[in-house]
């Protein structure tokens, strides 16, 4: 049944949870390689996951999608938790976890390019104003507010961070027609991906993980960011009655991300940070409002 307060209450935990990863992120790259975070925080996933879907009963299904479309999954797979979570931990490593964050924010404007050749949808007016503030955010971000000027800290840190919206964005639009299970979905795409983040261990780094601390924070990762939190949200929307109040949860999570960033890790937040990050929420707010019906309830209200 629909319940908007269970919703909110779900939709705001889930919002808490990712608000702590860009900590959580810096502060286990301090003891292990981007990689190797990868391993332990799906290895970590797939636990999780697969006792949701033991308890859900659905663990049948796993063969039954597999069968019926294993490049499609394999496709998932590699493509989210593998390369996702290695071009992005790769990026925080390289940034400020600030800039970082900030940076992947911009993630559903790269979902709106996207979509117009591969799903074949029209960019609207309000959504070139949204590109335009929201991009504009992120060379503030990248550049420290120098604009003119053009100098980056870390350019490969940035591109990674960009690249990493170019994997999610295109996760989702490959993930758009699934209509399978989305639980039994992600635990089928872990497990695929499995063979190729052990690969990728032996070749970039290694499997000596003598490190408490990273392993909890890795794990950490692997129940908040990847796990508890995709079914919490999932959750949220599903018992929604209005999901674009739930939806907009989500602009609260990089400010207070900032706050634990300053108060936990003891980064210091550069302004430019700050006001690029404002700017990219005002895009994608921009592109979020449904200029027509405002128009249609103040001309009836008229």
């Amino acid at each position: 049944m629909k319940n908007q307060k269970k919703a909110m209450l779900f939709g705001l935990i889930t919002v808490l949870l990712w608000s702590t990863v860009a900590s959580a992120f810096k502060i286990t790259l301090s003891h292990f390689e981007p990689i190797q975070m990868v391993l332990i925080a799906s290895l970590t996933s797939i636990v999780l996951l697969t006792c949701i879907a033991f308890k859900q009963k659905k663990m049948h299904l796993l063969k039954k999608y597999f069968v019926k479309q294993p490049l499609f999954y394999l496709t998932l797979g590699v493509i989210n938790p593998f390369l996702y979570y290695l071009v992005l931990f790769k990026a925080y490593d390289l940034l400020p976890a600030s800039q970082a964050q900030a940076l992947n924010y911009t993630w559903a404007i790269t979902l709106t390019l996207l979509s117009v050749p591969f799903l074949g949808q029209k960019i609207r007016k309000k959504d070139w104003v949204a590109i335009l503030f929201s991009y504009t955010g992120a060379l503030v971000i990248a550049t420290k507010g120098d604009l003119l000027g053009l100098n980056f800290e870390s350019p490969l840190g940035v591109a990674f961070a960009l690249l990493s919206t170019l994997i999610w964005a295109s996760y989702w639009i490959i993930n758009a027609k699934n209509n399978n299970d989305p639980i039994v979905s992600l635990l089928l795409g872990f497990l695929l991906s499995l063979p190729f983040t052990l690969i990728a261990t032996a070749l970039l780094s290694d499997f000596n993980f003598n490190s408490i601390e990273g392993i909890l924070g890795a794990v950490y990762i692997g129940l908040f960011e990847m796990g508890i939190s995709f079914v919490l949200w999932l959750m949220a929307i599903k018992l929604a009655t209005n999901t674009a109040q739930v939806s907009n949860l989500i602009f609260i999570s990089p400010f207070i991300s900032l706050f634990l960033l300053s108060a936990i890790v003891g980064e210091e937040i550069h302004p430019s940070t700050f006001i690029g990050l404002v700017t990219i929420i005002v895009g994608l707010v921009i592109q979020q409002i449904n200029w027509h019906n405002k128009r249609r309830v103040v001309t009836e209200k008229s």
